[in-house]
């Protein structure tokens, strides 16, 4: 054997080695977010406001392990709910008739699809039986990030069972996820994709969250909400995530 042929077997030896596996990756993510911690985890109520028009809007989302969701805003001193997902049903406020209406069967079908993703779909995996691939690197903003395709559960678009697609940017340094994107299906955006920052990680309850969250079009404008209050296992009026009986 020659001394070069040698020499290229001992490099890609040590390439393979030292080169980090998509599972080991997305474990040590899980682990810098607070690892098991998140299994006490039942929870989360998030706070902010979002300054429109010239004047400030509080917002509240809460999101459950169980998949139901609402976001609440105050307007004028009342209280309304934008959307909610009580398990089952998808719902949202019209802000011309201001009455609940109920989303489209579809809609509905794609929130049950995806609510056992909590805390995020990357970190259960597993569990859901979805399928990560380590791209490469990949940088953004000037950070050296690892690229994750995780092909998730179908979605239903326009009544066509669809691949659903999402990419996940893991900072090499400090191994927490900095950016995800995914392919707009429907609206006048379909076809664009959807990009969402996050940033600014702070701990709460053992546990560490992105208090800063943009989000946009690949190429174009963000939007960006910092979050003042970040709780866990807050007690929660379980009357809201559910469509409003007249």
């Amino acid at each position: 054997m020659s001394k070069l042929f040698t020499l290229i077997l001992v490099i890609a030896t040590c390439s393979s080695l030292s080169a980090q596996s998509v599972d080991e990756i997305i474990t040590a993510y899980y682990n810098a977010i607070g690892g098991a911690n998140w299994e006490k985890v039942n929870s989360l109520t998030l706070k902010a406001n979002v300054e429109q028009g010239g004047m400030k809007i509080p917002i509240e989302v809460v999101s459950m392990r169980d998949g139901r969701n609402y976001t609440e805003i105050t307007l004028m001193g009342n209280k309304m709910i934008m959307q909610g997902f009580d398990g089952k049903t998808n719902w949202s406020t019209n802000f011309m008739t201001m009455e609940a209406e109920k989303s489209s069967s579809e809609v509905s079908e794609n929130a049950i699809r995806s609510k056992d993703e909590f805390p995020y779909a990357i970190l259960v995996y597993k569990k859901l039986g979805y399928t990560p691939t380590l791209l490469g690197t990949e940088t953004v903003d000037g950070t050296p990030c690892h690229k994750i395709k995780l092909e998730k559960k179908t979605r239903m678009v326009e009544g066509v069972e669809t691949p659903n697609i999402e990419y996940i940017y893991i900072d090499k340094e400090s191994n927490v996820a900095i950016m995800t994107e995914s392919e707009i299906m429907e609206g006048e955006m379909k076809g664009k994709i959807g990009q969402n920052k996050m940033s600014d990680y702070q701990e709460v309850n053992g546990v560490f969250i992105p208090f800063s969250n943009s989000q946009g079009i690949k190429g174009e404008e963000f939007q960006t909400m910092q979050f003042e209050s970040i709780t866990v296992n807050d007690k929660v009026d379980e009357t809201k995530f559910a469509f409003p009986k007249k």
